[in-house]
């Protein structure tokens, strides 16, 4: 059967246009269109397929700087490619591109990609929502919708947020070139880790591992060793163009991590708080024995659950309280549930002040119960608060916390500080028993959680770092890590003659 001529093509569609048949004209056009896809195809395979950043230079018209292009050469070169990298450098950036030029350069059928992420939000609203502008920018072929990309009748790529205990969760997907890229990387538990290995056996497939390394015990930390078989690439804030002075067109530089940021960070977090190591210089931190909250624990308590929590579980709604003294800040932090919510704070010691800012967080929150350290300005702000509640101006329970006085448990801790931070910070950072994900001005809280030393005193109870002597070795309060401390805490139900302020003591 001979092969249609171009005038023989012309000739039909003549006649059908003539006869009206637009149903015909149509299968024809998408059969041209294909034909042409398909050629196109052969000729980005051959000039691209193992030049990505030309295929990102040209294809897309962008211009990558000097880790963007590290990655994508190692995505071509290496079967295992693990980033850890700091904030604000484009990461999930350069996994699109990554996922994008794998497709372009491969026919449909030959080549799939995979993405997941800790949680089905991270898929579509991170790495997709690039996916989606780099298709749509590039006018790649194939359609794109919020987690899959088609191209003819192929499905091509897709993201997925498995159970995390399936290690069959990829199971079924059969190419040559098989792309695997784990978003976010450190909140992947173990067995999805196995799950892509399973789906990247021959040589032609890969994976892409790439995120914040802020979880000491994280299988991502495990992949990032040496020895591990994986080459890894690190990306630290000092290597951004804007520190390097590497030259990039101004709307990249605009998106990348500046200079500022990193000096305020510095002065924020301070240069050893795990915090900054991981955001900063993209480095994981050790959890340090003689911390009272361990990173890896709050960095599980950041992850957003899957399952949203019931408007029954939002309560009850308290807040706790940190008044400032001394130039510090006064904090206050809402807790909904097991849920830390919003937050509100202003540099002041003056009651005058500190009532008001109460007064509205309160009315914003409805909260039921205010918890207040109770130790100097704090004494006449509870004051005030009861006998608002006297007058009838709110109907929360005012409950005053003086954390130098005598714990619960007089045998296990120094004092209520040592109790509240051993018992709230590291008890639910540990079990996961507080939900951190969705906390206002979370980083600050954290990067303070992580920072109080403990040991034993010499009738063996736990000593937690009094705050003046945090405050001398940092330069800064935690006031934001002792309000959300305040926010969860549970006091115990006593008469209510034992409410009453105590004596201030330091703590």
């Amino acid at each position: 059967m001979t092969t249609p001529t171009r005038d023989d093509v012309h000739q039909q569609i003549q006649q059908l246009v003539r006869a009206g048949d637009t149903k015909a004209l149509k299968q024809i056009r998408d059969q041209l269109q294909r034909k042409a896809d398909r050629r196109h195809l052969r000729e980005r395979t051959r000039l691209y397929a193992r030049n990505p950043v030309e295929w990102v230079q040209e294809r897309l018209r962008q211009v990558v700087w000097s880790k963007q292009r590290e990655i994508m050469l190692s995505v071509r070169d290496n079967r295992r490619t693990a980033v850890r990298s700091c904030h604000g450098v484009g990461k999930s950036h350069t996994a699109s591109l990554v996922a994008s030029w794998w497709l372009d350069t491969h026919a449909p059928g030959e080549a799939f990609v995979v993405t997941s992420a800790p949680t089905f939000a991270q898929v579509r609203a991170i790495l997709w929502r690039y996916i989606r502008r780099t298709h749509r920018r590039g006018k790649l072929t194939g359609r794109v919708n919020q987690t899959e990309w088609h191209m003819e009748d192929e499905l091509v790529a897709f993201g997925r947020k498995p159970a995390d205990h399936d290690e069959s969760a990829f199971q079924g997907i059969h190419a040559r070139y098989v792309l695997v890229i784990l978003d976010e990387a450190c909140g992947i538990p173990e067995q999805l880790w196995v799950a892509s290995d399973a789906l990247t056996t021959n040589a032609d497939c890969r994976i892409l591992a790439i995120g914040n390394p802020d979880n000491p015990s994280s299988h991502f930390r495990k992949v990032c060793l040496p020895g591990s078989g994986w080459h890894v690439i690190g990306i630290s804030a000092f290597e951004s163009p804007n520190l390097t002075g590497e030259e990039v067109p101004e709307d990249v530089a605009q998106a990348l991590v500046g200079q500022e940021w990193v000096e305020e960070k510095a002065r924020e977090w301070g240069e050893e708080n795990p915090l900054y190591k991981s955001k900063v210089l993209g480095e994981f931190s050790e959890d340090a024995p003689n911390k009272v909250v361990r990173a890896s624990d709050v960095a599980r308590c950041r992850i957003d659950p899957e399952t949203k929590p019931t408007v029954e579980q939002l309560t009850p709604v308290e807040l706790g309280v940190d008044v400032g003294g001394g130039g510090d800040e006064t904090v206050i932090r809402e807790r909904r549930g097991r849920q830390a919510g919003r937050e509100w704070r202003a540099y002041t010691d003056r009651p005058e002040e500190i009532m008001p800012l109460v007064m509205r967080a309160m009315k914003e929150s409805q909260a039921v119960t205010v918890k207040v350290d109770s130790i100097g300005v704090g004494f006449g702000v509870i004051g005030e608060l009861r006998n608002a509640r006297r007058r009838g101006e709110h109907m929360a329970r005012i409950v005053a916390v003086n954390v130098g006085e005598a714990a619960s448990e007089p045998d296990k801790f120094l004092n209520l500080r040592a109790e509240l931070w051993w018992a709230v910070g590291r008890g639910m950072s540990e079990s996961a028993g507080w939900d951190l994900s969705v906390m206002a001005n979370a980083d600050t809280t954290v990067a303070q959680l992580l920072e109080p030393r403990w040991d034993v005193d010499p009738r063996g109870r736990v000593r937690v770092e009094p705050k003046d002597e945090i405050k001398k070795r940092l330069g800064r309060s935690p006031d934001n890590a002792d309000a959300l401390l305040l926010a969860f805490y549970v006091p115990p139900r006593v008469p209510r003659k034992r409410l009453a302020v105590r004596s201030i003591s330091p703590r």
